[in-house]
Order: C-alpha cells, then structure tokens, then sequence
C-alpha cells in the first residue's frame, strides 16, 4: 500500500513538473524581452499605453501587455521624383532624400498610424511646394539655403509625432533639353561679354600708357632716341636676314618742329 500511495505521489510530482516545464516553454518567451541598444518597446497594458521600456531585458505579463518595438536609429527616405514649376515658370523634376530618427517612440506609436510613410508624404508636398516657390538660378546655385529651409520645414510637421528630422537633401535637378540649350547660349554670350569688356580694357590701359608715354617723351626728347635704338634691338634678331641703317633722330628734327 504505501508503495502505491508513493508511486501516486512521485508520478503527481512528475506530471506538476512537466506541466510547469510546458508552461514555461510556451510563457517565458512572451513574459521575457530583450531590446538591443537602440529599440525601445512601448508597453499598452489592456489596451492602455504605460510607456517605452528598454534598452535590455524587460518583462511582460502575458495575454495583458502588448510591446510596439520601435527603432531609434536614422532612417533613410528616398522622396520620389516630382514634376515642379519654378517660380521663373521653368519645368524641372526633381528628387531628395530624407534623415530622420524617432525621439519620442510613445508620440511615433499613438499619434500617427505610420510615421514613416506620413513622413514621406509630407516630404514629397513640402518640396513641391518651397522649390516651387524658388526661382531656377536659386535651384542650382542656393542648393544649401532650400536644404535648411525644407528641412525646417518637415521637421516642424512632423514634431508632434516624436520625429526628428535630421537632414534634407536635394539630389538631383532634371530640366529639359530645350532648357538645357538655352541655358548654354546664355553662358557662351556671357563668357563672350565678359571676354570684351576684358579686352576693352586692357586697350583703355594700353592708350592711357602711351599718353604717358607721350608725355615724357615730350619732356624729355633723349626718351625718343633711347626708344628708336630699343625697336632696333628687338628688330635684330638672330635669324633675321633684313638688312637696316640707323639714322640720327636729329636729322628729323626740323620737321619735328614743323
């Protein structure tokens, strides 16, 4: 008899331990979490938010508490190529990217249903709508002012969310052939003005030498014969085969005169 009652106990204790070994196998994983250094987990316990928890081991009460993990790291959004119309009513497409990060993950999981694709949209109209606003000389050359300005722009939007926008970067400014063609005629003629006026001036300089020259000449009259045996030199070359006699200026001096 007390052989059976001892068989019962042992085979009651075995059954406890493995009901407990099955509860643990299929509860702990849902009791039991481990975030990484950059996710946080936001707990609704019964459908109400108690807060982001994380990094490191946190600890759930099963079938009642509900983790939203969230990233905490620098997201990448490709805004897709948008059809614009300039402010001088030059058609151009364009295309850009986004930075931005969760800094809030509470804001991110309950006041917008999908941050990232809320983000994106809002990206797409705000820079259709600030380049736009911009003239083309201010697309191409002012790159880093339109930046700042869709940058502050996004992340005011999208403050209330818990989202921080880093960065926006305009990649890249498509304009049509036509355009294209036009813009080229325009740097030639100006590269051609610029050629002009620069030689305008060098023969403005070139005359105000010579009356200088002129002048000093007309002091001092020895500056003219100094001169006469300069070009001679210069004329004198090594392989020059013509064949010259210097004349004494004085001999002009009478019709100098004249």
């Amino acid at each position: 008899m007390e052989q059976l009652i001892a068989l019962a106990l042992r085979g009651g204790i075995i059954s406890v331990v493995v009901v407990i070994v099955i509860l643990a196998v299929f509860i702990l994983p849902q009791a039991m979490r481990i975030l990484r250094e950059y996710e946080r987990g936001v707990i609704f316990r019964l459908g109400k938010l108690q807060g982001a928890k994380g990094p490191g081991l946190i600890f759930l009460i099963p079938m009642i508490d509900k983790m939203v993990k969230m990233d905490l790291r620098v997201v990448t959004i490709d805004v897709p190529k948008q059809e614009i119309m300039t402010k001088d009513n030059v058609p151009a497409t364009v295309d850009a990217v986004i930075y931005f990060r969760v800094v809030d993950p509470n804001a991110a999981v309950v006041k917008v249903e999908n941050y990232w694709k809320a983000t994106s949209l809002i990206g797409q109209t705000t820079l259709r709508s600030v380049l736009g606003q911009s003239a083309l000389d201010e697309l191409l050359s002012q790159r880093d002012i339109i930046n700042q300005k869709l940058q502050e722009i996004i992340d005011k939007q999208t403050e209330p969310w818990g989202i921080k926008v880093t960065s926006v970067e305009v990649k890249e400014v498509a304009l049509p052939d036509s355009m294209k063609r036009a813009m080229a005629k325009q740097a030639e003629a100006e590269r051609e003005r610029r050629a002009k006026v620069v030689n305008a001036e060098g023969e403005f300089q070139a005359a105000e030498k010579m009356v200088q020259a002129a002048g000093l000449i007309a002091k001092e009259p020895i500056a003219l014969q100094l001169r006469y045996l300069q070009t001679m030199r210069e004329m004198a070359s090594e392989h020059n085969t013509t064949t010259f006699l210097p004349l004494p200026i004085d001999l002009f001096s009478a019709f100098l005169k004249k």
